[in-house]
C-alpha cells in the first residue's frame, strides 16, 4: 500500500495479512484522485471513507489535505488504520461501526463519501440512496456490470481495470 501524494506522499505501508478486504489499487486510487483533485479543493473536503478496510483511500485523502474519517467494522482493519495514520503523522478519525449503521447517522459536517464495499454486497445498490443531504459528493467503487445511470444523483462513472467508480451528488 503506498500513498501516492500529500504530506505523506512517496511513504509504503504493509497491511497485516488476513484482513477482509480488497484494497483500491494505486493505479486506481491515483486516477480518480486526479479526477476529485481537477474538480475540488481537497481542504474543502469532510470526508467519510466507509468500507475503509485498510484506510487506504482515508490515509491518501487525509494525506492530500481532507479532514477524514474511516469508518471499518472490523476490530483489526480498525487497529491497522489508527496505527498507520500514527505512522503516517495524519489526523484521520476511525470509528469502528458498519457502514450503513454510520451513514444512518451522517455528520452534518460530511460533504463527500467514499463507498468501497465487498463487490457482492447485496446492499451496494442501496448506499446512494442513505445518503440525501444537500451537497454530499459520493463516489461508490463497484464491479463492472453494475450500473446506477438511471438514479437520480448520478453524475458519471470512471471506469479503472475491473474496478467502477459511480459518482454522485446529491442535490
Amino acid at each position: 500500500m503506498r500513498i501516492i501524494s500529500g504530506s505523506a506522499g512517496g511513504r509504503r505501508l504493509q497491511p497485516p495479512k488476513g484482513l477482509p478486504v480488497r484494497p483500491t489499487t494505486d493505479l486506481s486510487k491515483e486516477a480518480i484522485c486526479n479526477w476529485i483533485q481537477s474538480r475540488y479543493d481537497w481542504e474543502d473536503f469532510q470526508a467519510v471513507d466507509a468500507f475503509s478496510g485498510t484506510g487506504n483511500m482515508g490515509l491518501e485523502f487525509a494525506s492530500r489535505g481532507a479532514k477524514v474519517t474511516c469508518v471499518e467494522k472490523h476490530p483489526a482493519g480498525v487497529q491497522w488504520i489508527k496505527k498507520a495514520a500514527l505512522d503516517l503523522q495524519l489526523p484521520v478519525q476511525v470509528v469502528q461501526k458498519d457502514a450503513f449503521s454510520f451513514f444512518s447517522a451522517l455528520p452534518e459536517s460530511t460533504n463527500f463519501v467514499f463507498a468501497d464495499p465487498p463487490y457482492d454486497h447485496p446492499r451496494m445498490r442501496e448506499i446512494p440512496d442513505l445518503i440525501t443531504r444537500p451537497g454530499v459528493l459520493i463516489i461508490l467503487e463497484h464491479r463492472s456490470g453494475l450500473s446506477f445511470e438511471d438514479h437520480p444523483h448520478w453524475m458519471e462513472e470512471r471506469v479503472y481495470g475491473q474496478s467502477v467508480f459511480s459518482i454522485f451528488e446529491t442535490k
